[in-house]
């Protein structure tokens, strides 16, 4: 009886306490209630289907996105219930419409007046609603049904989905891409009334990959959209660096210089990438850029340094003489330099590097497997077969050595 009348003595609060108006549902019904807009669209010629997503409370992609590749999508915001999403495709997957599909589930719904679900097909055809007591809350809630898109929210400013609209019809490029200047249009145009704590976007397709799909989320953040952007830079800023190592490798270098400074720019802060940047531009002929990006891995973390004996080849330059010291390298360095030259396809300098420190008596399975491997590269074959042999004899479970030497006696 006293959790009866407290519950009840809630919504006879003060206008003061009413501007929470939102979490009112979420205290009578112990769940989560928060503002969020989002976009849900669908490429026919890429055939991905993608949700980009905002929200006040934390981890928004936990409980929003839902997509399977060729059959549809579904976003659920408001008061979250996947059951929308995870019926939804089951429908969709027995011939249903997806406007079936939402509203077949709405209908064994009790609560879905504080839903805001939206849905698309394998074909683009959307469908979407928004609570009726979503009404009452403070800012705007509603939802924009387009060509193969939708976009929805509540406790909205006025012009949030409508800007969100225009920015997906006029923009061009991947639909991450697209989808991302959509949620910024919406922020731009006020976004939610009660301010942004996590954002997520997720693009899957029937052609993609697990490694080329995109599924990246801030989960707790007072900048998450401009911090998802950074996230999407990565990804794509990582495919151009390897688009500018394949140009390289295949003659290409106008499109290598382009794909490669494209990246750096996209790269910019991910710590991670710089020594692969700098082994880039070491292959381009830019050392003193690779320094460049060597030095700016130093300072941002002082751990970055475990990534140095890569660039043994370095060790003259004035930057890093005081830096690189072969001295104090231990095994796994020197396997690492000799990796490096391998990978920029120096292998005469790491031929005789091998070889020199085998005479000194530094050696390991994986060293001689490095030089079997160069001497593989330069289509020696009975000298690769034979620091593979001695490679394995190290260690029988060398199996990189072991799948090389195979392939040399097919």
């Amino acid at each position: 009886m006293k959790k009866l009348q407290f519950l009840l003595s809630l919504f006879s609060l003060s206008t003061s306490i009413l501007s929470y108006a939102q979490n009112l549902p979420s205290l009578l019904t112990e769940k989560d209630i928060n503002s969020t807009f989002s976009i849900l669209a669908f490429d026919e010629d890429a055939q991905e289907w993608g949700i980009a997503v905002a929200t006040d409370n934390i981890y928004v992609g936990n409980s929003t996105i839902y997509i399977e590749p060729g059959l549809g999508a579904f976003s659920v915001i408001a008061e979250t219930e996947p059951r929308y999403a995870k019926e939804g495709l089951e429908k969709l997957k027995n011939g249903k419409s997806i406007e079936q599909a939402i509203g077949e589930v709405k209908a064994t719904d009790d609560v879905s007046h504080y839903r805001q679900v939206s849905g698309i097909d394998a074909n683009g055809k959307v469908f979407a609603f928004t609570g009726q007591s979503l009404h009452y809350w403070k800012g705007k809630a509603s939802q924009i049904l387009g060509d193969s898109y939708v976009v929805m929210g509540n406790q909205l400013a006025d012009d949030v989905l409508s800007e969100m609209s225009k920015s997906f019809e006029s923009s061009s490029g991947a639909l991450a891409e697209r989808l991302l200047e959509s949620l910024i249009a919406g922020q731009k145009a006020g976004g939610q009334i009660s301010g942004k704590q996590s954002a997520a976007l997720v693009v899957k397709g029937t052609h993609s990959e697990w490694f080329n799909q995109i599924d990246l989320r801030v989960d707790h953040s007072k900048k998450p959209i401009e911090e998802l952007k950074t996230l999407l830079a990565y990804h794509y800023g990582r495919i151009r660096l390897n688009q500018a190592l394949y140009a390289k490798r295949n003659g290409n270098v106008e499109r290598a210089t382009q794909k490669l400074t494209e990246a750096e720019t996209m790269l910019e802060g991910w710590t991670g990438m710089y020594a692969r940047i700098a082994g880039a531009n070491i292959l381009m002929g830019h050392e003193d850029v690779a320094v460049d990006w060597i030095k700016k891995g130093l300072n941002e973390n002082p751990n970055w340094s475990v990534n140095l004996p890569a660039f043994y080849m370095l060790r003259h330059h004035p930057d890093l003489k005081s830096v690189i010291l072969p001295d104090s390298f231990g095994l796994t360095d020197w396997e690492s330099a000799i990796g490096m030259l391998s990978n920029l396809g120096k292998e005469p300098e790491a031929i005789t590097l091998a070889k020199e420190l085998i005479a000194k008596k530094v050696e390991s399975s994986y060293l001689n497997f490095l030089l079997g491997r160069s001497y593989f590269y330069e289509k020696e074959k009975n000298k690769a077969i034979t620091y593979l042999e001695r490679a394995l004899k190290l260690d029988p479970n060398n199996i990189e050595a072991e799948n090389l030497l195979d392939k040399l006696r097919e």
